[in-house]
């Protein structure tokens, strides 16, 4: 049967909805208290679902694809932080034995990037034509966990800014070849212009979305398309701006712009009702581990602090397909020492972690 837990203090099952304690019988989570001889460990503290990074990319250095040793270590340092469900979204490592290992987070694949020829960072992602999008797209989603990722936009050399990358009729037909394969597509987004098209062309989230507008937030709300704002990523912007400003001034400028009204795009697109979920962006240029971080800049940026807890435990879970602390779910949890809905800064330092019924930290 395996070592038999014993979770008891707080049981955060949803925001609202507390019990005093749970078990943990092979692996899995039940309410019903075992035979009185069953010998268990005893773990106390308030417990939550696994933390969610909802755009992090296990196997990906600022350089490309990584050794196994490396995205073990990525891994590693995301569970150690309570990350136990990561989406990785984009990568061209193959990370499929993570999944043969039981001390390690459960990840969503998203395959690898696609993008316009000499449009992204290199060694990243397919580089193609909008010719061969829907091709590409159809690829991808057979190799992925129900997700794709487009590069939306990027710097535009001739333009000297950021510029879509893809015509929108490629889009359509790209958007539909993914839905058609049961996968939902995302896309990485920093300026303005691209997002009408990708949200009328059927895309189901939008990565970063600075860009977002009083035009097309309400076209973002209207068709139901969630956000991961990956807020200390976007930090970086005043960095990377003073890196390229002699090149590219206007992209430079723009950069800027964006990092300026970075929360209250993100507040803006909360209270219209988009749904908001939390990513580091982990893996190009950030270091894993930084979920705790990500969700006290929600909060920064408005964020109701439950909200900005839910953004990365229940309702990131349920976005995902992924359970919680349900009856019968396997036993992904995370013990702090204190109640995280009184203070998000709790989630930097767990007390516990539980990963598939055992305790790994």
């Amino acid at each position: 049967m395996g070592e038999v837990l014993h979770i008891t203090g707080r049981v955060l099952i949803g925001p609202e909805d507390v019990r005093d304690e749970l078990w943990v019988v092979g692996g899995r989570i039940t309410y019903d208290r075992p035979a009185a001889d069953t010998d268990a460990v005893t773990v106390r503290g308030w417990a939550l679902p696994g933390l969610v990074d909802a755009h992090c990319h296990v196997g990906l250095d600022a350089h490309g694809a990584v050794p196994d040793e490396t995205a073990e270590k990525q891994a590693l340092t995301d569970r150690d932080a309570g990350a136990l469900l990561l989406r990785d979204a984009g990568s061209p490592s193959d990370t499929r034995w993570v999944d043969d290992r039981a001390d390690l987070p459960r990840i969503i694949r998203a395959g690898r990037h696609i993008a316009r020829t000499r449009r992204y960072i290199r060694n990243y992602a397919h580089e193609i034509e909008p010719a061969d999008l829907a091709a590409y797209v159809r690829r991808e989603a057979r190799r992925g966990d129900g997700w794709v990722k487009l590069v939306g936009d990027w710097i535009d050399r001739g333009a000297g800014d950021l510029a879509p990358c893809w015509p929108k009729d490629a889009l359509t037909e790209a958007i539909a070849a993914a839905h058609e394969e049961g996968a939902r597509v995302t896309a990485h987004c920093f300026a303005e212009d691209s997002l009408a098209d990708l949200v009328t062309a059927g895309i189901d989230c939008v990565e970063h979305a600075t860009g977002l507008t009083a035009e097309t937030i309400p076209l973002f709300a209207a068709h139901g398309v969630a956000i991961v704002p990956t807020l200390v990523n976007i930090a970086t912007f005043p960095r990377l701006a003073a890196g390229g400003e002699e090149r590219f001034p206007d992209w430079a400028a723009h950069m800027r712009r964006l990092h300026e009204r970075r929360y209250d795009v993100v507040r803006d697109a909360y209270d219209a009702g988009i749904a908001v979920y939390a990513g580091t962006d982990a893996g190009g240029s950030l270091p894993h581990g930084l979920v705790a971080a990500e969700v006290a800049e929600l909060a920064a940026a408005g964020l109701p602090p439950l909200a900005a807890l839910s953004a990365a435990t229940w309702s990131a879970r349920t976005w995902l397909g992924r359970p919680g602390l349900a009856e019968g779910a396997p036993a992904d949890l995370v013990v702090y020492p204190s109640d995280p809905r009184a203070d998000l800064r709790v989630l930097e330092t767990p007390s516990r972690i539980v990963l598939r019924g055992s305790v790994v930290g």
